[in-house]
């Protein structure tokens, strides 16, 4: 069941928009498009209305983007699909916003981790313009998706994400990003990765020039996941709201077999409700997305149902579901 934390930067605390994106363009492997309808057909939905009490706003479809795809779509600054995930991710920036900006918690389930471009800008904007504030960003996954296009060695954009929400990477054309404002943006300062493992060396580069905080699997394994959960949270401070993007292949894939990269040595399903719930308890959350589960990827059904399990567990533990 919920529990009574208060939330600090919501106007209807009680209130959740959810925006369910079928989107696997950018990245190669198919079936993560799936994702949302996986989630919202095992009764993810239903759980948060009857368990957790929560007045859910956006119907329980999956939105469809496919008109928003051009007939054609080369490789440009070697991105691949680049009119194609811009397109989506400006369309789903709205959506956000539109639920963002009237004080509601929202929760974005994707489709591939390319797909917080989106969700980041409409989470931004909507709360600087509520709040007059940065939205902090709270990256659980094995990967720091901040390459930028050169420095990417796939050209896959879900790779990509973070440096287009910083600024790190940018693009004058509409077309291909342009349109991220600088109020769309989030800052360097306040973003924390948790559960690395698996980092490109162009990205360990960037991590390191501008002093990003990062807890790798080393430090949940040297501190344990309650102090490094102390820690990020000391990093963005109390008075900032948080956004929380959490890819699935966070967890091990022991947890989530499910999913497009997977790579040993990930955080326990328990390590990473623990993180939903501790940021959850600060009263702060104001954004969620749960992203790349493929249960097309999984070796059988049982491994399919169970990272869906896993998905679904860690949103409700975001949204205030405890042990007791």
């Amino acid at each position: 069941m919920s529990n009574s934390v208060v939330s600090h930067f919501l106007d209807q605390p009680d209130h959740l928009g959810v925006v369910a994106v079928g989107f696997s363009g950018g990245q190669p492997k198919a079936g993560v498009d799936a994702g949302p309808a996986a989630l919202i057909q095992s009764g993810l939905l239903q759980q948060i209305r009857d368990e957790l009490g929560y007045r859910v706003h956006g119907d329980d479809q999956v939105s469809d983007y496919r008109h928003l795809v051009p007939e054609s779509d080369p490789d440009y600054r070697g991105m691949k699909n680049p009119k194609t995930v811009s397109a989506v991710n400006q369309e789903l920036a709205t959506q956000v916003y539109q639920h963002a900006s009237q004080g509601r918690l929202v929760l974005t389930l994707g489709g591939d981790h390319s797909i917080a471009i989106g969700s980041l800008a409409g989470s931004a904007k909507a709360t600087r313009e509520r709040l007059n504030s940065d939205v902090a960003v709270i990256w659980v996954d094995a990967h720091a998706d901040i390459n930028t296009p050169e420095s990417s060695e796939s050209g896959n954009i879900h790779g990509m994400p973070v440096a287009f929400a910083t600024g790190l990477a940018r693009d004058d054309n509409d077309e291909y990003f342009g349109w991220i404002k600088d109020d769309m943006r989030v800052s360097l300062r306040k973003l924390v990765y948790i559960g690395l493992r698996d980092v490109d060396p162009g990205e360990k580069k960037i991590l390191r020039d501008h002093g990003i905080k990062a807890f790798s699997m080393y430090d949940v394994d040297r501190h344990g996941i309650s102090r490094v959960m102390e820690m990020a949270l000391a990093h963005i401070g109390t008075h900032t709201p948080i956004h929380l993007s959490f890819d699935v292949d966070a967890l091990d894939p022991m947890w989530a077999p499910g999913t497009g990269t997977p790579v040993r040595g990930g955080l326990t399903l328990r390590e990473g409700d623990f993180i939903c719930e501790s940021v959850h308890q600060t009263g702060q959350l104001v954004a969620i997305d749960l992203v790349e589960v493929n249960p097309s990827l999984a070796a059988t059904e049982a491994h399919a149902q169970e990272t869906i399990r896993a998905g679904c567990s860690l949103v409700r533990c975001a949204l205030g579901e405890t042990l007791l």
